[in-house]
């Protein structure tokens, strides 16, 4: 066969995959309306209406998010956050929107219609929960839950109410994953067996501080400790610096694994692993997270597509393919099929051997572009559209990422069923896929 009647079918297969995708994504955009609650109407204004917000959460991530939806254009109802600071500031702008510090509160107002939720990793699942059975739609920074139970609890809440749900990844919106995922899904380096993702990053922590400094007056210490376990206030933990502590964070894995995981997850169609073990790591603490972790997940045969070895390195560390490879780079995914490699960052993708793929043409585009990922979610609470992220798919997506904490944890191999939420020969890491609540906090 000639090289032009090779791109001449290769074009051919593109536009059958593209018409494909573009069919599936209608039938789910389908499902997704009629299969919205009956007691939680669709928005039935006119979707240039202006949706009443709650933002959870004002600084740092939530800063970020707060700003993204205001400048869309929506009207922000009330604004919460613990630290009464940086919650008199973000309201000098906004001075029509009520001001709470317990997120509570922010559910329990009336005429909000969704709320965006950017606090610490072990408040996400008890505000989501309470937002979606109170009728209001979610966005909620990643990772989506502190546990893996969490997890599954939101997402078969969200899926019960039919409302717009977003995961807070927003690379997931970039041009470059969707060409990343078409590149794959096209063959163009064979059927994928084994993935490598690593973050140079460390959110490691240790023993906490042993002195007992006052609260600040402006902070809120018992809100803001709201269903973790009681503990006298300590600089430590704020700000950012509580990933470091497995009572509110789960160290760089919960952090970065969700933006870098989530590529893979979507270009092979991965969902549960079936096994999960940390074969390298620091010393387990009982308080604070790891550092220079390696997980390794077994991922099944998918239809058609193979198993897949999947493997998460932190704290700087990087195997001997992608030190070959990519000694420069710090954090990114690299694919290995029965043809070649792909390297991906959220920017740039390329390929290996690179002589190999000398005048390689991608396949043509065939999914859409994001018009953002906020935006994607705001008109989803509007008009019932799908979203790339929404709690079904980003659930799972949590589930596997928080796992691997429960094995570095556990110190063994996990063998995992993922429909009975179960290590099914390891008893003894329930005690990681799930937590008591502080009295007077429920899921």
């Amino acid at each position: 066969m000639s090289r032009q009647t090779e791109r001449h079918s290769a074009r051919e297969r593109d536009d059958r995959t593209r018409r494909t995708f573009l069919k599936q994504l209608s039938m789910t955009a389908a499902g997704f309306v009629v299969g919205t609650h009956p007691r939680l109407p669709l928005w039935s204004a006119s979707p240039s209406e202006k949706l009443h917000l709650g933002i959870i959460g004002v600084s740092g991530r939530g800063g970020g998010n707060f700003s993204a939806v205001a400048s869309a254009g929506e009207h922000i109802a009330a604004l919460c956050d613990v630290d009464d600071r940086k919650l008199g500031i973000a309201s000098e702008g906004y001075p029509q929107a009520k001001t709470y510090n317990d997120f509570r509160r922010v559910i329990a107002q009336k005429d909000i219609d969704a709320v965006v939720i950017s606090t610490p990793d072990h408040t996400h699942a008890p505000a989501t929960v309470a937002a979606l059975q109170s009728g209001k739609h979610v966005y909620c920074e990643k990772p989506l839950t502190h546990s893996v139970y969490e997890a599954r609890v939101v997402a078969k809440t969200a899926k019960s109410t039919g409302l717009a749900t977003q995961m807070g990844t927003q690379i997931h919106a970039k041009n470059n994953y969707r060409r990343v995922v078409e590149v794959i899904g096209s063959g163009a380096i064979g059927p994928v067996t084994k993935v490598h993702v690593w973050e140079g990053k460390s959110w490691s922590g240790g023993d906490i501080p042993k002195d007992r400094p006052p609260v600040p007056h402006y902070i809120h210490w018992d809100l803001w400790l709201g269903p973790a376990p009681q503990r006298p206030y300590h600089p430590c933990f704020l700000p950012a610096q509580w990933r470091r502590y497995w009572d509110f964070g789960g160290g760089t894995l919960a952090d970065m694994a969700c933006h870098y995981m989530d590529l893979p997850f979507w270009a092979l169609h991965l969902r549960h692993p079936i096994s999960v073990e940390c074969t390298a790591g620091s010393p387990v603490h009982s308080e604070g997270t790891g550092d220079k972790m390696v997980v390794e997940y077994q991922f099944p045969a998918r239809g058609t597509l193979p198993p897949v070895e999947f493997t998460w390195y932190d704290g700087g560390v990087q195997p001997a393919v992608v030190k070959e490879l990519l000694p420069e780079v710090g954090s990114g995914v690299l694919f290995e099929g029965s043809k070649g490699k792909l390297f991906a960052s959220y920017n740039v993708y390329k390929l290996f051997p690179e002589k190999d793929y000398e005048g390689y043409e991608p396949p043509l585009p065939y999914i859409p572009d994001s018009i953002g990922h906020h935006a994607e979610w705001l008109q989803a609470c509007k008009t019932g559209s799908p979203t790339t992220c929404n709690f079904e798919y980003s659930g799972a997506l949590t589930e596997a990422v928080l796992l691997g904490n429960v094995a570095y944890r556990i110190g063994k191999k996990l063998h995992w069923n993922g429909q009975a939420l179960k290590a099914t020969n390891c008893p003894e890491a329930d005690q990681y896929l799930r937590r008591e609540y502080r009295q007077g906090w429920l899921l």
